[in-house]
Order: C-alpha cells, then structure tokens, then sequence
C-alpha cells in the first residue's frame, strides 16, 4: 500500500510549457535561430534546463561551450522573469493535494527545474500545501532518473521506499521511481505519451489526479 507520494512538477502538477517555450523562442528569434512549437518543448523538456536549450539550440552554437553557455544563462534568466506568466495547476490538482493532506498522506516534489525556480514555483502555485520537501536541480546533486534524491526524501521521513509512489509524465520519471524500488505512476495529462510512460516502467497510467486515490 502507498503512504507517500513523491510528484515531479513540470508536466505532472503544474502546465509550465507556455512559459518555458515564450522565453526560450524570444532568445532564439532576438538571435536568429529557428524557434520551436510548443508541441516540440514538451519533448524537450524533463533532463534539466540545460540539456532542453541543448536540443533548443543548433549543434554549431552548442558545440561552442562559452556561447552555449552565455545563451543557456540567458534563456533561464528570462524563463525566470516571466515563469508563472500563464504557468498554472493542472485541473484537479490542487483538490488532489487536500485530499492527500485531508488523509495525512506524506508529499514531496522533485523536479530537475533549477532549484530555486521549482521552490519559488511550488511556494506560489501551491500555497496551501505542506510538502515534506521541494527539491530541484542544484549543482554537484544528481538529477533524475538517478534516485538519490528520491531516496534521500524516504529516508528523510522514515517511510520505506517501496511505500512511496513516483508520479511523473515522463520516462525519465518512471525510471527514477523504478530504480528508487518505489512504484512508478504515469500521468496522461503530461508531456509525453503513455506508450513512453509504459515503455519506461510505469506501473499504471492516471488519467485524472484523483485517480491516485485509487492507489493509497
């Protein structure tokens, strides 16, 4: 039986892809290279901001680590300024995290948005809920699909592992609860698609976020 939850964020909690694409593709039209259709930021993203402005960019500018550098810098500067500009809960999400707080049922997040981003995020969007811990991308941590992290919150509250649920949108987040013995949950309102969730491990698909009440 599952007695914590840990939840990834983008894609997952809240829906950041408006946000993320507008401030990447104003970088990439004030410099000339070509912009992308959100429908291409939602593959994008989920290994770190870093890596997406990897794959944002042409293979000639990220070849050239000063320059890919100075625009990574940039492009999560202006994500920064503008990130909950449209950014806001996935419907039934909010009523999801009383109805676990209502049952005493531990939560955490861990995403690999920079962490100060995913603290500021969770903070606004989610005044209300009581989260054991919101961790993100901070530099010398590894980020998902390792699972130190992800352990490190089970071990941090006393619940084993295999009593946690992982629930994410991506493969990259079923293999982080996969490796952590947790059980991994699969989102279909997300970013990717259910054949990536199932192909990754996924131990069940939600369909809404009340679904995960089925599993507590």
């Amino acid at each position: 039986m599952i007695q914590a939850v840990i939840f990834d964020l983008d894609g997952t909690l809240a829906d950041t892809i408006g946000d993320i694409g507008a401030a990447v593709n104003s970088l990439l039209a004030e410099r000339g290279y070509a912009q992308h259709d959100l429908d291409v930021y939602k593959l994008m993203v989920g290994n770190g901001f870093a890596n997406l402005m990897r794959r944002a960019l042409p293979d000639e500018v990220v070849a050239d680590e000063i320059l890919f550098s100075s625009l990574a810098s940039e492009a999560a500067a202006r994500y920064a300024a503008r990130a909950l500009a449209t950014t806001k809960p996935f419907e039934g999400v909010v009523d999801l995290l009383e109805a676990l707080s209502t049952r005493g049922i531990p939560c955490a997040v861990l995403s690999n948005k920079p962490d100060p981003m995913a603290k500021t995020m969770i903070a606004l969007l989610f005044p209300a809920a009581k989260f054991l811990a919101v961790l993100g991308d901070r530099p010398g941590v590894p980020r998902k699909p390792d699972p130190s992290e992800a352990l490190a919150i089970a071990a941090s509250s006393g619940i084993p592992a295999e009593r946690w649920a992982f629930v994410g949108d991506s493969g990259v987040d079923m293999a982080t609860g996969s490796s952590a013995g947790m059980t991994p949950l699969g989102v279909s309102w997300g970013y990717r698609s259910v054949g990536e969730l199932l192909e990754s491990g996924a131990s069940a698909i939600l369909r809404t976020p009340a679904d995960l009440l089925c599993y507590l």
